[in-house]
């Protein structure tokens, strides 16, 4: 198991590999040892493997996080979904890239919006639509 130093080691390499940060390198042919096992960690579902202090930030949620959070729930609550489909859609199954591109909530709305053409409770073009019309209510091309 790796002391804490090595953890907060490889969580700092780790967060220089996200696509949203990426750092450009000059990659050699032989990696360095901590850049190749932080480049093995999944960013998220890590479960069991050990955590490094984490800074706690208090923030106010902006009210696009409120409502995407009382939309979901309601969406469980009405048995459209449950927590694991949303954990699955909004965490696994985007990809690393979108992973890191969303903030938390973004991963909510993408994931929602998702499960509710894949389930067909609204189609495809009905969605597109609903964003176009929003997007021209806030003048946004």
């Amino acid at each position: 198991m790796p002391s804490r130093s090595e953890l907060d080691l490889l969580y700092q390499i780790g967060s220089q590999l996200a696509p949203a940060i990426h750092q450009a390198q000059n990659w050699p042919y032989d990696v360095p040892h901590a850049q190749y096992e932080a480049s093995l960690w999944p960013p998220h579902d890590v479960g069991g493997q050990p955590d490094a202090p984490v800074r706690y930030e208090e923030k106010e949620e902006e009210q696009w996080e409120l409502d995407t959070y009382v939309t979901c729930e309601v969406l469980g609550w009405k048995g459209v979904w449950n927590a694991e489909e949303r954990r699955r859609r909004g965490n696994n199954d985007i990809g690393l890239s979108l992973y890191y591109d969303f903030p938390y909530y973004g991963r909510w709305v993408l994931c929602a919006a998702r499960m509710l053409v894949d389930k067909n409770h609204v189609s495809l073009l009905e969605l597109l639509e609903k964003i176009a019309e929003v997007k021209a209510r806030y003048g946004k091309p």
